[in-house]
């Protein structure tokens, strides 16, 4: 995928608009909703607890809906992923984004790590479900993130993604490259955390991202919209 002829509704259809805040009220997660039917986003990502009535609002709309599990610190035990990851799906989730166990691999556990990726991966799978990964890399060695790109190529989660948006920076384009570089051909990625303009997003597209994650859809159209006004 190319910024350069990227249609506006292809990039409408790579976001994932987001609204993860604690205080996220029905009127919020409405407003969140509509916003992403009046733009045709892919997905709209949300915590798990309110899957089920955004998943009853959208019934009838192509738009998805994403829970975020273990969001954003990843420090939940396995069973508790697996059965959050199973409760969202049951609600109504098309799409699971979960957090790995950061403390985990920090420790060297590389086996927890892909023990965790490939349950709730198998979950999804069998329930016809997008997966995606986060990495969080602001808290990653570049080492650590190849490492990780190594096991998503072996386990083939759908997505790998950057970042939660709640770390101490998100996505760059040196990580979404070293992502793609090293997962392959089979797994897609997610960059997230800090897009707000087209500049960004574009950089995130030319990068190999094939899913933004932000919750400045709207501005990223518009941007794109004033550089394509001749179009």
């Amino acid at each position: 995928m190319d910024s350069k002829t990227i249609t506006r509704e292809e990039l409408a259809g790579l976001f994932d608009h987001t609204y993860l805040k604690a205080f996220a009220t029905k009127d919020d997660l409405k407003k969140l909703c509509d916003e992403a039917e009046e733009m045709q986003t892919a997905m709209v990502a949300i915590n798990s607890s309110p899957v089920k009535w955004c998943a009853e609002f959208l019934k009838d709309s192509k738009v998805h809906v994403g829970a975020a599990i273990s969001f954003p610190l990843g420090q939940t035990t396995l069973e508790v992923k697996v059965a959050e990851t199973k409760k969202a799906i049951e609600d109504g989730a098309d799409e699971i984004d979960y957090v790995i166990n950061i403390g985990e691999l920090k420790s060297g556990n590389w086996d927890y790590i892909e023990e965790e990726m490939k349950q709730i991966v198998d979950i999804c799978n069998e329930n016809n479900k997008i997966s995606k990964v986060i990495f969080e890399n602001c808290y990653l060695e570049k080492e650590e993130i190849v490492k990780l790109a190594e096991i998503a190529k072996k386990v083939k989660p759908t997505f790998v993604k950057t970042s939660t948006g709640f770390g101490t920076s998100g996505a760059t384009v040196e990580d979404v490259k070293l992502m793609k570089e090293h997962v392959g051909d089979d797994v897609q990625v997610k960059a997230a955390g800090g897009i707000r303009d087209w500049a960004t997003c574009a950089a995130m597209i030319d990068a190999g991202a094939t899913r933004i994650g932000t919750s400045s859809g709207k501005k990223i159209l518009e941007g794109y919209d004033e550089t394509h006004v001749s179009a």
